[in-house]
Formats: structure tokens, C-alpha cells, sequence
């Protein structure tokens, strides 16, 4: 039986997840086309790939090159690069949503966002609070499947190998309070590795892959 070959929208793609994914996605069979949304260029060629610089805040203005079968949301920032928390929600909850609802809008069927671990849109945490609005506002978007990807602390392997944690403080913070502890690291490449799997996949409904249960979700 012929598969169809899905073709792939990215936001986040010059953030360390965001990286790993359109390596892999470039590289998977499964997927014939990527295309990706950033605000400056990602310094790599394919066959496969277009690249579109954008500024989010302004999604009509590439409304209509956001066509394809998914969406891959690995938008973010930190609070320090944001340089406050109003940065950050604008970055990680504003700029994230209106994307998604532009995809929604141009008939994107499957959105596959990174979130984090402890999610929560009560939290007194405002990291995790930000998270947790962010899937609840997503979820209520309508996507015929959405799937959230949850990991706890990243760590990015470096050209020697070596591992680069580049996890928010604020899960560091959460993790202090016992809120996340026993939740070893993962490799941003596994994410992303989770990520492409669960894209590729006709999937409807919402789910939510958590911790650990990203490496469990490829085997």
C-alpha cells in the first residue's frame, strides 16, 4: 500500500530542538517536503527544504506559505534572552499560537508541539503555567490530532560529544521544590527523534508524550 508523504512545517527551527528536528525530518523518507519559519536563516541547503524568514508577529504577512500535513512547534525563549517575563509569554505562548492558528486556518491537519514536563496553566510557576496555556489554547484550536511533547531537562550533545544542558532555569527551580525529581535529562535529538515519529503517523485526537515515555514512544 502506497504511504503519503507528508509535507512538514517548522517553527522553532534555529533553537536547539528545533535544529535536531529539521536534520532528521530532511533526511526521513517519510516526509517529501520542509518547510520552516524563523527569524533569520538557518545557514543550510536541501533539496527538500524552504526556508522562510518571518517576523511572528505578523503572521499574515506568511500566511500562505503555511501549507502542509503537520506542524512542528519548538518556538522558545528564555526569560534571560527575552530579557523579561512579557518577552517570554510573547515568544513562547503569543508568537506559538498564532502560528498554529494560521496552520489551523490553511488546512494543517496534525500539530505536534514541545511543551514541558509539570505543565500545568495553575501553576504558580510561571514557566510551567506559560506551558500549560499554551497546550490548552492549542488543544481548543481543533487540530484533527494534536500531539504534545513533554520532556524534562534537555541536554544538547556537542561536537565532541559532550553533553550542553540547555534546559530554562525554571524547571531547575521546579525540580528543587521536588516537583520533577527522578526525571533524568534527554537529549534534544531524542526529542526531535519523537517529535518526526509522531508526525509521520495519521494520527487523530490529543496526546500527550511525557518524561521518559519519549524514548518508549519510537521502540
Amino acid at each position: 500500500m502506497e504511504h503519503h508523504l507528508k509535507k512538514a512545517l517548522v517553527i522553532g527551527a534555529t533553537g536547539a530542538v528545533g535544529r535536531d528536528l529539521v536534520d532528521i525530518l530532511l533526511k526521513d523518507e517519510r516526509y517529501s517536503s520542509v518547510a520552516t519559519f524563523a527569524r533569520r536563516g538557518l545557514g543550510i541547503r536541501h533539496e527538500k527544504l524552504t526556508s522562510h524568514i518571518v517576523d511572528f508577529a505578523h503572521p499574515e504577512q506568511w500566511r500562505e506559505f503555511m501549507q502542509g500535513d503537520v506542524l512542528f512547534s519548538a518556538l522558545g525563549t528564555s526569560r534571560k534572552q527575552a530579557g523579561s517575563k512579557e518577552g517570554q509569554y510573547r515568544v513562547d505562548y503569543e508568537y506559538q499560537l498564532a502560528a498554529a492558528r494560521t496552520a489551523k486556518e490553511q488546512g494543517v491537519r496534525h500539530l505536534v508541539l514541545v511543551s514541558s514536563v509539570g505543565a500545568d496553566c495553575h501553576s504558580k510557576f510561571f514557566y510551567l503555567r506559560l506551558k500549560g496555556e499554551i497546550e490548552r489554547d492549542s488543544e481548543a484550536l481543533g487540530f484533527d490530532g494534536l500531539t504534545i511533547i513533554q520532556p524534562p531537562s534537555l541536554i544538547r550533545k556537542t561536537a565532541k560529544g559532550l553533553g550542553e544542558t540547555v534546559s530554562v532555569k525554571a524547571l531547575q527551580i521546579a525540580n528543587a521544590f521536588g516537583l520533577l525529581r527522578g526525571l533524568a535529562p534527554i537529549e534534544t535529538r531524542v526529542v526531535a527523534e519523537c517529535m518526526a515519529h509522531a508526525g509521520a503517523e495519521s494520527f487523530r485526537g490529543v496526546r500527550r508524550i511525557t518524561g521518559q515515555n519519549i524514548r518508549v514512544s519510537m521502540d
